[in-house]
């Protein structure tokens, strides 16, 4: 087997690294509420694999509001600042880091070549306040986020030219993998051409992932497979 090549791991946050309790779904609706009098905005819909201000626009478009810049940008402040109150509140049984997941990204961190970072829908502060609660934002240098890109394919290329930059080498040179729950983020790492492993530990199903075109899927990062695709791409 040849030296790997450099490598690039862009994390998911909701239902990939962290389940918050709904902690995110509330502070949108309160949001909502706040700035237009709905509590239901997006009730209707999956938040799943959305980004932050792709779950806005669409919330808008739901109570016939005007999805201007500013009017997302709006809600997406009152969001979080409803987030940083709303965390703290959920009973530590509801809000978890996910199994095996912790080690996977330390094992990470530990190999040369390797740069560890973000490929989320949520906006940086947002991220923050989200892994903060389970004491691991500090392990993630770099990412891609919902406030560089509405759209998650451009937003996960985003990421992985970070890492990229981190590791001093032009991107094409890089292997770049996508950890994620959803078909988004599937989707996404398929888009820039990147690998992807996915984890059961939100909505979807390892079968229902591989059946998108993941690379990988497995319940949780327990298992001894997962961390051998993720640190030697097998």
């Amino acid at each position: 087997m040849g030296a790997m090549r450099p490598t690039v791991l862009l994390f998911d946050i909701d239902g990939t690294l962290v389940t918050t309790g709904g902690a995110g779904r509330r502070s949108m609706a309160l949001a909502f509420q706040a700035l237009h009098g709905r509590l239901d905005a997006c009730d209707s819909f999956s938040m799943s694999g959305m980004t932050d201000r792709a779950i806005v626009r669409k919330g808008l478009d739901i109570i016939g509001a005007h999805p201007s810049s500013d009017a997302i940008s709006a809600v997406i402040d009152s969001y979080l600042l409803h987030l940083a109150q709303e965390v703290p509140l959920v009973d530590e049984r509801d809000y978890r880091l996910h199994p095996g997941m912790r080690e996977a990204v330390d094992a990470a961190l530990s190999r040369p070549g390797f740069a560890v970072g973000l490929g989320t829908g949520n906006v940086r502060q947002g991220a923050r306040i989200k892994l903060e609660r389970v004491r691991i934002h500090d392990r993630f240098s770099f990412g891609g986020f919902g406030c560089d890109h509405e759209d998650r394919v451009e937003l996960i290329r985003h990421g992985a030219q970070s890492g990229a930059s981190q590791l001093g080498v032009p991107l094409q040179e890089c292997r770049v993998v996508v950890i994620g729950d959803t078909p988004k983020d599937v989707a996404a790492a398929k888009g820039i051409g990147a690998s992807c492993i996915g984890v059961g530990t939100g909505s979807f199903t390892p079968d229902a992932l591989l059946s998108c075109g993941a690379d990988y899927a497995f319940p949780d990062f327990t298992a001894r497979e997962a961390l051998a695709a993720l640190l030697d791409g097998r």
